[in-house]
């Protein structure tokens, strides 16, 4: 049985009640409006509804539950997993709501649910204040933070979901309330880490850290017959790191575009998050000496040029495929697994990121938000980007064998923003291993209160029971 999708008199319906933008099957601009960053992901909505304010996603959301419509919800359409869209219901498209505010005497932002990393950056910066965000400058900051939030500042600053004061949220139901420690504390508690399935977030209440505009950061770079030598000193080194020093470990075939070769890298990128430039040299040097690199780049850097200087490697319209996982070693067993993979990637279009963790993010009690696993000394990325469909299943075995060999060091959990979606007859992710039994039962008990009809389902979902 097909799922519903809107017949004419119901699309008239949603034409009146809202004042944003309405594409329908037909429309000029609809193929645009469906189109989402994964291009793996093709489908064909009824309507796709570009919110002009709150009201119109009370409506939007209205027609949706009444007429039994599958719905999803767009911020910045970046999700791998392709949850911005769905076929033959409505896409709830908040990007025309990107909004931020700053308010420099308490260090707090305001961010409107469809405003992207970028918005936020550039924002900020002329304050001198940076919110912790990720690391592709065209991400939403939304669906970013619903599932967590690891970027260049998780060590010194945590997740971007633990600098959140509170948010602004319409529920299923169409109530508008604000979650947060002190007001739905359960709904606030959820959100951090638990995806988009209570509500549509209308805006994020975030603290700011003094942070830039510009930032002593870098990458070491280290040619194939170095790796063994580098990923060891790699473990030494993150043994005793200061707060301040976040990295992320890429190993790829660099893109024509980065002018590194045509040879699989490791590249060790960091950025120390604090202006005592000379004690960040210090670290740094640490690692260069013990394993000095083949090739440096390194120095004061703007902070928004950083943070958007991997947005050519994934750009919109990209086919992807991505898995995840945490672990605790780099022993000589997973150091060989990592460099047999990596080295067996030549070609552009798969890559994997190594995630160092720890600091401020370790510090979060465990149950103190939804996310999965706060104990996590690495997290791995794997993932895919490439444009030619003939190379699909290539690539996504690749993503699946190396996700494969390191079930076996993985220490539990997943991370929402790093799955992909899975195609017929592979196993879908299941929110009980991702949670954990306490954390998953929890969020049952949330969803049950503030989704008990599973509206919200186009995602990583939670059922209600």
């Amino acid at each position: 049985m097909s799922a519903p999708y809107l017949v004419q008199d119901q699309l008239d319906q949603l034409r009146r009640r809202v004042d944003g933008a309405v594409t329908a099957p037909g429309d000029p601009e609809y193929d645009e409006a469906r189109t989402v960053w994964n291009a793996m992901i093709d489908r064909r909505p009824s309507a796709v509804v570009r919110a002009a304010d709150v009201d119109d996603v009370v409506s939007t959301i209205a027609v949706a539950r009444d007429h039994g419509l599958d719905l999803a919800i767009r911020a910045g359409g970046h999700n791998v997993a392709g949850n911005g869209t769905v076929d033959d219901g409505i896409v709830l498209d908040l990007g025309a709501m990107n909004g931020v505010t700053v308010d420099p005497d308490t260090a707090t932002v305001r961010v409107e649910g469809g405003a992207t990393l970028a918005d936020v950056d550039a924002a900020t910066e002329p304050y001198g204040l940076a919110v912790p965000l990720g690391v592709v400058s065209a991400t939403g900051v939304g669906g970013l933070t619903l599932g967590g939030g690891v970027g260049w500042l998780t060590r010194p600053h945590g997740l971007t979901a633990d600098n959140l004061l509170s948010v602004e949220i319409v529920t299923a139901d169409g109530e508008r309330l604000t979650a947060g420690p002190a007001e739905h504390a359960d709904l606030f508690w959820a959100l951090r880490g638990g995806g988009g399935n209570f509500g549509v977030v209308t805006a994020f209440n975030f603290r700011a850290d003094p942070h830039g505009p510009e930032v002593f950061s870098g990458n070491l770079v280290y040619g194939q017959d170095r790796w063994p030598e580098a990923w060891a000193a790699l473990e030494r080194w993150t043994r005793d790191l200061p707060d301040e020093l976040t990295m992320i470990t890429t190993t790829l075939t660099p893109p024509p575009a980065m002018e590194m070769g045509s040879d699989p890298l490791l590249v060790v990128g960091f950025v120390w998050a604090s202006p005592d430039r000379a004690a960040g040299e210090a670290v740094v040097g640490r690692l260069r000496e013990a394993a000095p690199p083949d090739v440096e780049q390194v120095g004061d850097n703007r902070w928004v040029e950083w943070q958007s200087v991997l947005d050519g490697l994934v750009p919109k319209g990209v086919r992807a495929y991505w898995r995840n996982a945490s672990f605790d070693r780099l022993d000589a067993e997973v150091i060989d697994v990592l460099t047999r993979r990596g080295r067996e990637q030549t070609w552009v279009g798969t890559a994997f990121d190594v995630h160092h963790l720890g600091g401020a993010f370790g510090r979060v009690p465990e149950h103190a938000t939804a996310f999965p696993n706060r104990s996590a000394r690495f997290w791995i990325n794997m993932y895919g980007f490439w444009d030619d469909a003939a190379v699909d299943d290539e690539r996504v075995a690749f993503v699946r064998g190396l996700s494969g060999d390191m079930d076996r060091f993985a220490t539990g959990g997943q991370y929402l923003n790093f799955q992909g979606h899975e195609a017929s007859g592979h196993r879908a992710i299941d929110p009980r291993t991702v949670f954990g039994p306490v954390k998953y039962e929890r969020l049952v008990q949330v969803k049950r209160r503030y989704d008990p009809g599973n509206l919200f389902h186009v995602n990583h979902n939670i059922p209600p029971g």
